[in-house]
């Protein structure tokens, strides 16, 4: 099975196009930075491979951040996928995750999409919906189908050493010589179990679900995990705080400190490295980082 890489694939007289994404390196190096409750873990897993395979339906250079915010048990879920094929994940929970549902594990909440272009020319975009369905899926399709009105199906697996999706979309603008493509492609991923997606590889899968239509599969693509924090962005982030803030911090606890919840990496700053913050031209390195 190919393994961290997304598949593209597109049918040849429908206006459907879908992606597989299968994530095992990626996934397993998101696990090894916390100790997430086991439904929680599958939760982030489901996604992690749902922001895979959503960047990859838009033409763009940058990120987009996917989040779930919830007032029960589970806080905060969130993954940033970029154009440069890098994913993260975290997650913030509270309490015994071992009883409820999704809707109950998560509660009230909302579920954001933001797009962050790299080009300072584009503005950053933000949609929100309110969370609904019974899994990540779900909620997904919802918001797909809410705020950008796309015909969309996704069917999401995750366990402790990988995390797995197929999405599939209809295309409204393109010209459609099948109109009952989209049914038949939509009732065939329905039967996707959770054990194909993350055991069988993707041609495996299409082959599986569309031996009888006439579709083309891309090259996969790799995919990895990258977590873009520095020294260089907390020190960005501590000019924001406002020099008096900073000082007053440094004044109580005598350093700043600053620990990352994507990667855990550790970012300290002692009153010698806060007054240089102030200081024009001085480049701040990540010499300190460990």
């Amino acid at each position: 099975m190919t393994t961290d890489c997304l598949t593209r694939f597109m049918f040849e007289q429908a206006a459907v196009r879908g992606e597989i994404v299968s994530l095992d390196k990626t996934w397993q190096e998101v696990l090894k930075h916390a100790d997430y409750p086991p439904a929680l873990q599958n939760l982030l897993g489901e996604f992690m491979a749902a922001a895979a395979l959503l960047i990859a339906t838009l033409k763009f250079e940058g990120s987009m951040i996917l989040q779930m915010q919830g007032e029960g048990a589970i806080q905060l879920l969130v993954v940033e996928a970029t154009s440069a094929h890098t994913l993260r994940a975290t997650a913030k929970w509270t309490g015994d995750l071992t009883h409820g549902n999704f809707a109950d594990l998560l509660g009230e909440g909302r579920l954001l999409i933001t797009l962050d272009p790299e080009s300072s020319d584009k503005q950053a975009y933000q949609g929100i919906v309110p969370l609904q369905g019974d899994n990540v899926a779900a909620a997904l399709m919802h918001y797909m189908a809410q705020s950008e009105q796309i015909d969309t199906h996704i069917v999401l697996a995750a366990d402790d050493e990988c995390a797995a999706g197929i999405l599939i979309q209809k295309l409204p603008d393109l010209p459609d010589a099948d109109p009952d493509a989209w049914n038949r492609a939509s009732h065939l991923v329905a039967t996707v179990k959770p054990d194909e997606l993350l055991e069988l590889s993707a041609h495996m899968i299409l082959q599986r679900l569309f031996h009888e239509e006439d579709i083309r599969v891309y090259e996969a693509e790799a995919l990895q995990f990258d977590c873009t924090c520095s020294r260089t962005r907390v020190a960005d982030m501590l000019k924001m705080l406002g020099r008096e803030e900073v000082e007053s911090v440094l004044e109580e606890q005598g350093k700043i400190e600053v620990q990352c919840e994507f990667c855990n990496r550790h970012y300290r700053f002692d009153p010698i490295d806060a007054a240089q913050l102030w200081l024009p031209h001085v480049v701040t390195t990540d010499v300190t980082r460990h």
